[in-house]
């Protein structure tokens, strides 16, 4: 007892119980199914050798590597200016922005996969337009094939680059450009200079995590794509479901977890948080080096620098007669990228109101049908309930096992800490097809698969790194001395945590453990190894009917899950108020 007591004590033993979670269900596992891929003891690699013999599987590899480049590369294209745009709007007006970003981000993977399936088919809006304005006279393929999985997989991980720009280009300071100007630099200038290369880290950031998830997309790909446009992630799944051949699935599985692997360790993930905080240069290349090409540069450098110093004092005594279209350019592409981002769901909100027996936009009439189907079939609702149940438990589960790991690793040395938590981390970094399969195995060793218990296990290794991930971002703005002034007032360890630390990084907590529940509730891929066909959440539910029917009801499915993230970010804001609100009362009684 005095053993445990001093573990709990320790910050290696807060942190203790998140990775003998993760040891159990994702470690251990992930480990036999390497030695699986290699026909341990006898160390073959005979399943690697027919993987890269088959000449299907290694175009499948190198379109799942295209599809991921192509799709992060439009994301960077698309996202930097969008990020850029946000930062550098008034401060109402960007909170607004971020807002409208975050929404569709917290928003259900499937349910956008479904906007767009309505919006893209045959007899989608797009198609369903053209024709009644008699622009075509039949309809367009615009779904099932590699257009669609782009437009899919963009508007899914937009978010999830535009986010950390935000993030690195807020940290960087304004004056660093006001200067540069103040030296003759032009406005292009001093952009590429000076913001661009400070920028760099959460373009890194952003396009690492991107990448790696896209690497490892199944659903969406599926959905929306055609035969030629399959990816690794699908192939397989289509294994598991057919053969079941395990060394052959480990093979191919840490063959994409091996590249996932290089790209992460040769770019490496920042997750510090100081993005755009420290003055850095820009990298030069190599041509930059060539001696000639240095005497070149420094020769019309000379020639110019009369003209330069000319121009400079020009326009440093102008009066000010900035050109409005930038402005007008720039809001305009913030508006097509938000519409992008918020459009798929705003119509499948206004079809799931349709009164006909088929979806339609405009709707015919509106009706409540779709809805009472809903709650009134027990497979829709009783999938919900499995979601709702199994998300709950998994988020008090990873709240308080990402919490105490939080708090421990942010009392280790920062080396330790990186290292610790890019291994907490491991399960939301690594494709999530390999995830599943590995913890399939895990899971089967204790007979666990085709249980809630099991699936409510394999969903918290990720969401206790998510947890980890948010509330370690929040004690990092927090007042150790805080805790010494209530220490040295008699308080215990948990009566300070209690009293003191909890309150203070509670909206933390509290957005940690809405990131779970909803990384749960929107899992389907772990859900369908684990699951079997015992446990039947609304994922699982959504994705059979996609594949299969398309029922209208759907739509009303949709629709609800869209309205989730609003829910969470109002609570969210009321913590975060409420917070700022104690605050502000105990310095009040402080300074008094």
């Amino acid at each position: 007892m005095k053993f445990l007591r001093r573990m709990a004590q320790m910050p290696i033993g807060l942190a203790t119980p998140a990775f003998a979670l993760l040891l159990v269900v994702f470690g251990i596992p992930i480990s036999l199914l390497f030695l699986n891929s290699v026909t341990a003891p006898d160390f073959s690699f005979r399943y690697y050798e027919t993987f890269f013999s088959h000449p299907a599987n290694v175009r499948v590899l190198f379109q799942t590597i295209e599809i991921s480049v192509v799709a992060t590369a439009i994301c960077l294209i698309v996202g930097y200016p969008t990020a850029y745009l946000i930062v550098t709007a008034s401060k109402r007006l960007r909170m607004t922005l971020i807002a409208l970003v975050i929404i569709p981000y917290l928003t259900s993977g499937l349910a956008r996969t479904y906007a767009w399936i309505v919006i893209l088919g045959d007899r989608g809006v797009i198609n369903n337009m053209l024709l009644d304005i008699g622009l075509i006279d039949r309809p367009l393929q615009l779904i099932y094939n590699r257009t669609a999985v782009y437009i899919g997989m963009v508007h899914i991980m937009l978010p999830l680059m535009i986010l950390p720009l935000v993030s690195a280009m807020m940290g960087i300071d304004r004056s660093l450009m006001a200067a540069a100007r103040s030296m003759g630099a032009g406005p292009f200038t001093a952009f590429r200079r000076v913001f661009l290369p400070l920028s760099f880290p959460g373009a890194r950031s952003g396009s690492l995590l991107v990448f790696v998830f896209c690497l490892g997309f199944y659903i969406t790909p599926a959905a929306l794509g055609g035969l030629r446009d399959a990816m690794l992630s699908t192939f397989i799944a289509a294994e598991v479901k057919s053969s079941f051949d395990i060394p052959r699935i480990a093979a191919a599985s840490f063959v994409l977890l091996a590249f996932a692997i290089v790209v992460l360790s040769m770019v490496g993930l920042d997750l510090s948080g100081k993005h755009g905080r420290t003055q850095t240069r820009a990298p030069k290349s190599w041509i930059s080096r060539v001696p000639i090409v240095r005497r070149v540069k420094q020769h019309v450098s000379e020639v110019l620098r009369p003209h330069r110093a000319k121009r400079w004092m020009a326009q440093r005594y102008a009066p000010g007669t900035e050109s409005r279209w930038p402005k007008v350019l720039g809001t305009g592409f913030v508006v097509l990228v938000m519409a992008f981002l918020l459009f798929p769901g705003i119509i499948v909100v206004i079809m799931s109101f349709s009164a006909g027996a088929f979806l339609q936009f405009p709707p015919s009439g509106l009706s409540l049908q779709w809805y009472r189907s809903f709650f009134g079939d027990p497979s829709w609702s009783g999938a919900a309930w499995t979601s709702v149940q199994i998300g709950v438990e998994v988020a008090v589960l990873s709240t308080v096992l990402g919490t105490l790991a939080a708090f421990g690793l942010s009392r280790m040395n920062p080396r330790l800490r990186g290292v610790l938590t890019m291994i907490i981390i491991t399960p939301i970094t690594f494709p999530v097809i390999v995830v599943g399969i590995a913890t399939y195995l895990g899971l089967i060793q204790i007979g666990l698969i085709g249980t809630k218990t099991g699936i409510i296990l394999a969903h918290s290794i990720g969401a206790v790194g998510i947890v980890v991930v948010i509330v370690s971002a929040t004690l990092a703005n927090f007042d150790r001395t805080l805790e010494q002034a209530a220490k040295s007032m008699r308080a215990g360890p948990l009566q300070t945590f209690f009293r003191v630390t909890l309150p203070l990084i509670r909206p933390g907590v509290v957005g940690g453990a809405m990131f779970a529940f909803l990384h749960s509730f929107d899992e389907a891929v772990i859900t369908s190894l684990v699951g079997g066909l015992s446990v039947r959440t609304l994922p699982l539910k959504m994705l059979e009917n996609i594949r299969h029917q398309i029922d209208p009801t759907i739509a009303a499915v949709a629709s609800l899950l869209m309205l989730l993230p609003l829910i969470w970010l109002f609570i969210l804001y009321a913590v975060w108020w409420r917070s700022q609100l104690r605050i502000h009362r105990t310095f009040q009684e402080v300074s008094a």
